[in-house]
């Protein structure tokens, strides 16, 4: 591959390299392709992996909503940047139905995992179970029993020896790579705090509720507005700063992680009467939580969806010896250092970096600090959502089950939270200072 050197740096930055068996089947290099999810980063992501420019097909298609997958199929025989030897699809290889992820994986040899975030830790472990590489977007989970369950799968793909590629596409890019690699060895010092920004605007109206529609299919179709889903805001978007701010204080280990957070949150605009329901279902408009380290540092994390204020995307890292905000570092008295190299679009380069560890029989496991982020981003939405002080091991032991993971959907389903009878979600909004983190009722 021409990006072969940027593919090692990746690799060596942000995965676990073994050997491996390679993917494909004697007498063939063709890597086949299911993609679970088919809405637009579902979407985004296979036209990703069509940019790698290697022998793969996409065999299947799987969307809750079973329009989705057939919309998903006449978008790639229509784009003049797919070949036609890239995809071998026919009716009976489109699924709907909350079982589709297990109908694409049994077709596929790499399974990418783009369905709302909720379904993830389900979707990801069965794919491991069933030996198959799988590419999940981020985040891995959107509860703490969902983390358990992703720990479980990065457990079984490593004993595997399978390929685990997460959506978190800044740990594949040479400019955050080389900023972290120097912070690490020390060129501001020893890291006192960081930073951590996702502040912007509310999130794309994903349509209403439709007259033939039961509230299980409204709530998979409006799913960024449901905790359940989603995770909420902070754990579906700001996963990715905090991530940086995790992977900066974690000095290597993939598993690193806060001792506790506290914060704070509320919801301003994302509410009804001023928003309607489909839009402000009962998830917060603005966080904030201040993550405490065992090292003493910490981690300050903001971040807010509410239109016509300071809007910042970003990290910033200070240290005993200077500061710094990607991609620059100041080091006190010092030359500044900004990165300067080549950097490749990093939502291509994470699934380059996968493809090159499959072929050659290698192992990128993503999984381990995948799961770790998202399950930092849940435990600060458990302080916010609570005003209490939430330590990790109680976060990740005892904290809520959002998901219904033992229950087999149907569109029939009553979903976990349901709307009250003013026609709202504001009944199932958490109250600082009422909520409990770790109810299991």
């Amino acid at each position: 591959m021409k990006t072969a050197g940027v593919v090692s740096a990746g690799i060596t930055a942000a995965g676990v390299l073994s050997a491996i068996p390679t993917v494909h089947a004697a007498g063939s290099d063709v890597i086949k392709v299911g993609l679970v999810g088919c809405g637009g980063r579902g979407m985004g992501a296979l036209f990703h992996r069509f940019e790698v420019a290697d022998n793969v097909k996409v065999v299947a298609l799987g969307d809750v909503d079973k329009k989705s997958a057939e919309r998903g199929a006449n978008t790639l025989s229509k784009s003049s940047d797919v070949k036609k030897e890239m995809v071998d699809l026919s009716p009976d290889r489109l699924f709907g139905g909350f079982d589709n992820y297990k109908r694409v994986t049994e077709l596929a040899d790499l399974v990418l995992i783009a369905s709302p975030p909720g379904f993830h830790a389900v979707h990801y472990l069965h794919a491991v179970e069933q030996g198959k590489h799988v590419f999940i977007e981020k985040p891995f989970c959107v509860d703490a029993e969902g983390y358990r369950r992703c720990m479980k799968a990065n457990k079984i793909a490593e004993e595997k020896g399978l390929t685990v590629c997460a959506g978190f596409q800044r740990r594949h890019e040479n400019k955050y790579i080389e900023w972290i690699n120097q912070i690490h060895a020390g060129a501001i010092g020893d890291v006192v705090s960081t930073r951590v920004y996702w502040n912007g605007a509310i999130a794309k109206d994903r349509g209403v509720w439709a007259d033939n529609e039961t509230e299980m299919q409204f709530q998979t179709h409006c799913w960024y507005v449901f905790n359940w889903l989603s995770g909420d805001h902070m754990v579906e978007q700001h996963c990715h700063n905090i991530d940086v701010g995790n992977w900066i204080h974690g000095k290597g280990d993939p598993q690193a992680h806060p001792v506790s957070c506290v914060g704070h949150g509320g919801r301003q605009v994302r509410k009804t009467p001023k928003m309607p329901f489909h839009i402000s279902g009962h998830i917060f408009d603005h966080h904030y939580v201040e993550y405490r380290y065992a090292d003493g540092s910490t981690l300050h994390s903001m971040s807010r969806q509410i239109p016509n204020c300071w809007n910042k995307v970003g990290e910033i890292v200070a240290g005993t010896k200077g500061r710094g905000e990607h991609p620059w570092l100041q080091p006190t008295g010092g030359t500044r250092w900004t990165y300067q190299g080549n950097n490749r679009n990093g939502f291509v380069q994470e699934h380059v970096n996968q493809a090159e560890a499959m072929r050659k029989g290698e192992r990128r496991h993503d999984g381990w600090f995948a799961a770790t982020s998202s399950m930092i981003a849940v435990m600060g939405t458990m302080a916010t959502y609570s005003g209490q002080e939430i330590t990790w091991d109680d976060a990740i032991t005892k904290g809520r089950t959002l998901f219904p993971y033992d229950q087999e959907l149907t569109f029939d389903t009553v979903p976990p939270v349901t709307i009250g009878s003013d026609r709202t979600y504001e009944h199932a909004v958490p109250i600082p200072g009422e909520y409990d983190p770790f109810d299991k009722t």
